[in-house]
């Protein structure tokens, strides 16, 4: 590569001024980010003392202050200060609410190494120019196009300074309002955007894909964490074509959805390709039947902006009348803190409203999901209209008795307000399955057997207690001799993984899953609430272990199960192989007495959402 863009963030900026003014010809263009480029007089006057060479040997000693600013001292550093350095820098430099990921990120990231190291790089500081003159005689040396991107309240260099260097440079200023030292953490979508359009031409457009043949269009994006929110979103686009006649829907999704797309003849984008994988994220996150959710997710950010920037690329390039997005929750947080973006009508669906912490997460993990909480709050507060609907797939009385976060609202109470309730969307009508009976005969289940359906869902979370489950299977069949148990991988556990005593089934991914839990005489599952709510629709006995940690198994889907009296509930860490065939033996056949779940939820969401057309 004989020439390129240089993004230079914070002091990178020195580095970059240099090599543009030495070296004309490798740069084709500038992007400061945050650029420490101290010549306000009075703001960045502290920049310019600690940066003067005659500060070298001050920075040596004791500081007398370590206060603030008398932070910034190698010898502070050196002599036990640096962790009290790095907390407060990383807090100074992402000023903004609600950014406790990113200072999570940043401290842990600064103990990567240590004061020692830290100190022997500050020694090259002194070799820069600092003051004012020798800062503005660099920057005139700049020929190449320039970018500037910087926070109006970043607290590490300036915004005035910023300022001045796009002034004296020539050079584009992308202000970022309210925004600290850490642009690029704290507003992706902004900076990636003027980072495109600072190094692309716009692209030409093709005049084929934008124009309009009158026919509506929805791009639809399904929860990739399991398989249950592609099968009622299914169910959804099903009857919504059904309501607006020659509706295109698209899908803009990933494995495990696929499968369930591909099965069903919907239209995968091929922009899907290019999507991070979620749920090998969270399989990355899981241990034995753990899985900390919210903490999963918290990591899981920079999966999420990169396909927000998927989606991005899609809809700039597309025409399309509504977005839906199921539990899509990149769309919908980076609408919200990027509000011009939205180009078409927008639709939100969930089955669960607010992060809850777990016991044994203490104070600190309820501080955390109170303040993203809180966010949500403001967010909507913010941009009551963004969302056009904003559907909750079930009831109220579904929703946890429970309070967002201290001095916030009771879960329930923010819902109403702000949600219209579709009730359960469980994919399918039990009574179009038929005689169970027939139902079992078309599906090769022989009469007297008591058929075991063993499911984990979609992702590859529930090894753990397929392995459980089969270990109890010879106890289990010596207590019911009629017993026959079918265990369902999914798609992302390989069957030949698995043990396979004499006499039991594994199978891989099993399309219309439902129509097997339907004729069973007994499941066992995790704690998802569409498998669940499935068997609880069919009317079937089954047994649920939801995954340690996971806030949402354990209170927001045990809540509505027991609202329903379904299932019954075991504990992973006390069910031994020879607890689950005792469990096995007393519910298999068991008559259940739950309370009906409606039918026509998908039809109420399309309703719902083809209005917005």
């Amino acid at each position: 590569v004989d020439r390129a863009v240089c993004v230079a963030l914070s002091r990178g900026a020195q580095r970059a001024l240099l090599l543009a003014g030495d070296h004309p010809e490798r740069v084709a263009g500038l992007v400061f980010v945050g650029p420490m480029f101290p010549v306000s007089r009075v703001r960045s006057l502290h920049w310019r003392v600690l940066n003067h060479p005659r500060m070298a040997s001050f920075a040596q000693k004791r500081p007398l202050t370590t206060r603030g600013w008398g932070k910034v001292n190698p010898y502070y550093w050196t002599h036990g200060g640096y962790a009290d350095f790095v907390q407060w820098w990383a807090e100074r430099m992402l000023p903004e609410p609600h950014s406790t990921k990113q200072i999570e990120d940043a401290v842990a990231w600064s103990h990567d190494t240590d004061g020692a190291r830290l100190a022997a790089s500050a020694v090259g500081r002194f070799a820069a120019p600092v003051t004012r003159r020798e800062q503005i005689e660099l920057s005139e040396r700049v020929r190449c196009p320039v970018l500037v991107i910087h926070g109006t309240k970043d607290r590490i260099t300036p915004y005035a300074d910023g300022k001045a260097l796009a002034k004296i440079t020539g050079g584009r200023l992308e202000t970022v309002k309210d925004g600290g030292h850490l642009p690029q953490a704290r507003k992706p979508v902004q900076v990636n955007l003027a980072l495109r359009e600072f190094v692309e031409a716009p692209p030409p457009r093709d005049p084929t894909v934008h124009r309009s043949d009158g026919r509506k269009r929805a791009l639809y994006i399904s929860s990739p964490i399991g398989l249950g929110h592609a099968q009622r979103d299914v169910a959804i686009a099903r009857e919504l074509r059904k309501l607006v006649d020659g509706l295109e829907i698209d899908w803009l999704a990933q494995d495990p959805v696929t499968r369930v797309l591909e099965a069903e003849g919907e239209r995968i984008h091929p922009a899907s390709d290019h999507l991070a994988n979620e749920s090998k994220h969270i399989e990355s996150e899981s241990a034995e039947h753990d899985l900390h959710c919210f903490q999963a997710w918290r990591r899981m950010d920079e999966i999420l902006i990169n396909n927000f920037m998927v989606f991005h690329d899609v809809v700039r390039e597309d025409r399309y009348d509504l977005w839906v997005g199921d539990e899509a929750w990149e769309l919908d947080y980076y609408l919200h803190e990027n509000p011009r973006e939205k180009r078409a009508r927008y639709a939100w669906l969930t089955d669960f409203v607010g992060w809850l912490p777990m016991r044994d997460g203490g104070d600190h993990e309820a501080y955390l999901t109170a303040d993203y909480n809180a966010e949500m709050v403001e967010h909507i507060a913010a941009h009551p209209d963004l969302r056009d609907r904003a559907l909750f797939v079930g009831n109220p009385d579904d929703i946890v008795d429970e309070r967002l976060g201290p001095q916030l609202p009771m879960i329930r109470d923010w819902t109403e307000r702000n949600f219209e309730f579709a009730g359960y969307v469980s994919g399918f009508d039990p009574r179009d399955l038929g005689d169970r009976d027939e139902l079992r005969h078309q599906l090769g289940y022989r009469p007297g057997e008591k058929v075991c359906i063993v499911s984990v869902g979609g992702s590859g979370v529930g090894g753990h207690l397929l392995r459980r489950v089969i270990a109890s299977f010879d106890d289990a069949k010596r207590r019911v001799p009629e017993l026959r148990m079918i265990v369902v991988a999914g798609p992302r556990i390989d069957p030949d993984s698995l043990p396979q005593p004499n006499g039991l089934e594994v199978v891989a991914y099993v399309h219309n899953l439902y129509r097997h839990l339907a004729a069973c005489d007994l499941a066992i599952v995790q704690g998802g609430l569409t498998t669940a709510m499935e068997l609880t629709a069919s009317r079937r006995p089954f047994l649920y272990f939801p995954l340690r940690h996971h806030f949402e198994q354990n209170m927001h889907v045990a809540h509505r199960l027991d609202r329903y009296g379904a299932g019954r509930r075991m504990d992973f860490d006390l069910s031994t192989p020879d607890a689950i065939a005792d469990a096995i033996g007393e519910e298999v056949g068991r008559p259940v007495d739950y309370r009906p779940v409606e039918t026509d939820g998908a039809r109420r969401a399309a309703e719902k959402l083809a209005e917005l057309f």
